[in-house]
């Protein structure tokens, strides 16, 4: 199968100082990519890459087989940092980007959205209304209601308190079962990639490499206090010097 993401010698710096030195990886339609390292290695910068926000100095990022040059609607970014409209409401949020000039039918999206994401009854709610895990939902709803082929989540649950944070993985893996997508997910939380993801990457310090790739084989549902989890946790943390 051809890979959905393909990414071969990428490197970038920023005047003098090289971020990411070399990664060669690639993702298959419909795969959950989490990738973890330490900080400030250039795990951002490589979804910055991978989205279309920055160029690489030297190598390729294909998608679909073409060339990344800019982002695309086909590729969302779901980023720690709340890019929800405190004017609008949740309904008028979802709203916003869909492309269709007919209201009633972009009403009917954003309604189906926050139905998926269990925001039904709030509609017409505004955010500062709403709880940290509510607004994050109303975020992935806005990101699925455009029918994006790729995820590209930097951090999205870092801000939440710990059982909030759990809840919203849990809506995402629901969502997905739903509504396959290709996700790729920057995280400092190596139990959220093991719990998530196909396979967890990891990273060298900067400038960043891959130094590892773990492939999870658990099932959904999954614990990650079962002994084979506990494992792969431990050899992520040795191989990130912890």
């Amino acid at each position: 199968m051809d890979a959905k993401i393909l990414v071969s010698g990428a490197r970038k710096g920023f005047k003098s100082l090289p971020v990411v030195d070399g990664i060669d990886l690639a993702v298959a339609p419909g795969e959950f990519v989490a990738i973890v390292g330490p900080s400030g290695c250039g795990k951002s910068t490589l979804l910055k890459l991978l989205a279309g926000f920055e160029h690489p100095d030297s190598g390729s990022v294909m998608i679909d087989g073409q060339p990344v040059t800019r982002p695309t609607p086909n590729a969302i970014v779901i980023s720690q940092h709340g890019s929800v409209f405190p004017w609008l409401t949740v309904q008028e949020n979802l709203m916003f980007g869909l492309s269709s000039t007919d209201d009633a039918a972009r009403a009917a999206t954003a309604d189906h959205y926050a139905d998926v994401v269990g925001l039904k009854g709030f509609e017409k709610a505004y955010p500062h209304e709403l709880s940290g895990g509510m607004l994050k939902r109303v975020e992935i709803a806005r990101a699925l209601a455009v029918k994006p082929d790729i995820l590209f989540m930097d951090e999205p649950f870092s801000a939440l308190d710990a059982l909030t944070a759990l809840k919203m993985r849990n809506e995402l893996l629901r969502i997905l079962r739903e509504e396959r997508h290709t996700v790729i997910l920057i995280t400092h939380d190596v139990e959220e990639a093991i719990y998530l993801a196909d396979r967890v990457v990891v990273l060298s310090p900067r400038p960043t490499r891959i130094a590892s790739v773990f492939p999870i084989g658990q099932p959904h549902p999954r614990k990650v206090s079962q002994p084979e989890l506990q494992a792969v946790k431990e050899a992520i943390l040795g191989q990130l010097g912890l």
